[in-house]
């Protein structure tokens, strides 16, 4: 069987490689550069650093600042018209993941036109996209490596997945620097996604050697530095390694794609405006209950990677001991211990159920669900 590993071309990881954004825009031939990024980066001046160390490169540079947690079709829009008023020929994303995928909203509408709901699905534009760099202030969504765009549809209040090999930044940058700021509960919240990324691609039924070592890698890092990243940020060790974990999971997820946590989380985001990473920290270990008899051998590896003891135990038992492995890392970070805490209503788990049998992360789960199934596992969650 043939097997595809997509990531940019180029990929700077390390404190300070913001530095060189200028370089990699030149190198790309850009002239006149946006950037999209969140109110907060524009605030801080964050955007106003990279705006200047761009223009110091000798192009130009504009800011857009609306992307919104779980952007929806309604920022990719006013980013695009930004970008027509100022003719734009090259895209930068600062931010995490909303403001990255709300970035390669933009470039698709720049490169193919029509509107962002034509690209729903998996590889439906058709153009080459536009000079991209991705510079990552997170350590959770992999978005600025990853070939996943998340828009929501605010008329079906839907997150639409858009998975196309086009949307790749041709440049990634991870400067952990950007990153010594993140809140605790920001740390946590991106680092159990990036956590959730792992886990997934590992007990995907996509998944490859090199998918499986960029998890397992991933997952041990995580388990380690995660903690250490939310008890004190100025931990820069932390950060830096956090910052390659979230990169490793990415580079697994991006090719062996995930399963019924994303297509789950997806609905909660759409629906309740929800931040994805709690979702995922929330659904993780109940999914994988559901998971446990299709895939006892990949959990056990993965109980081992985040540092439970294993010896002794049978396969079904060593691969319960990821799944409370996973629940007492979330508790000891302060992730909810439930949707309930989250406000969210079991009258909407029947649509929410239907759309996350639709979503495209479901393609891959190692355990097939049945509508019921699934329900259920919302419920378990609450």
């Amino acid at each position: 069987m043939v097997t595809s590993f997509f990531i940019p071309t180029v990929n700077l990881i390390g404190p300070g490689a913001l530095n060189s954004i200028g370089e990699q825009l030149n190198s790309l031939n850009a002239k006149k550069v946006l950037i999209v990024t969140d109110e907060y980066l524009n605030k801080t001046g964050v955007a106003g650093k990279t705006k200047d160390l761009i223009e110091e490169a000798g192009m130009q540079a504009v800011i857009f600042d609306g992307a919104e947690p779980n952007p929806t079709d309604n920022n990719v829009d006013a980013g695009f018209e930004v970008w027509k008023k100022e003719n734009c020929d090259a895209l930068v994303t600062l931010g995490g993941g909303s403001s990255h995928d709300c970035g390669k909203g933009v470039g698709l509408l720049a490169a193919n036109g029509g509107k962002i709901h034509d690209y729903e699905g998996v590889d439906q534009s058709k153009n080459p996209f536009v000079p991209y760099v991705a510079v990552n202030t997170t350590a959770g969504t992999a978005s600025e490596m990853t070939r996943f765009c998340i828009i929501t549809d605010t008329s079906r209040k839907v997150k639409m997945a858009i998975v196309d090999w086009r949307v790749t930044a041709q440049v990634s940058i991870n400067d952990s620097e950007l990153m010594a700021t993140m809140p605790p509960k920001l740390t946590a919240a991106t680092g159990m996604d990036a956590l959730t990324h792992a886990v997934e691609a590992y007990v995907s039924t996509a998944a490859t050697p090199l998918t499986d070592s960029a998890a397992i890698m991933a997952i041990q890092l995580i388990a380690e530095y995660l903690p250490k990243a939310v008890a004190n940020g100025s931990d820069m060790v932390a950060r830096d390694k956090m910052a390659y974990a979230q990169f490793l999971g990415g580079m697994a997820f991006n090719n062996a794609s995930l399963g019924y946590v994303h297509a789950m989380a997806h609905q909660l985001g759409g629906f309740y405006n929800l931040p994805h990473g709690v979702c995922n920290a929330i659904l993780l270990p109940h999914v994988e209950q559901f998971n446990l008899i299709g895939c006892a051998d990949k959990l056990s590896d993965v109980a081992v990677a985040l540092g439970a003891n294993v010896e002794g135990l049978s396969m079904q038992e060593a691969g319960q001991k990821a799944i409370d492995a996973i629940k007492d890392l979330s508790k000891s970070i302060g992730i909810p211990s439930g949707l309930a805490d989250l406000n969210v209503e079991e009258k909407d788990f029947e649509v929410m159920t239907d759309n996350a049998m639709k979503d495209a992360c479901q393609a891959t789960n190692p355990r097939v669900a049945t509508k019921e199934e699934v329900m259920q596992i919302f419920k378990n969650a609450m």
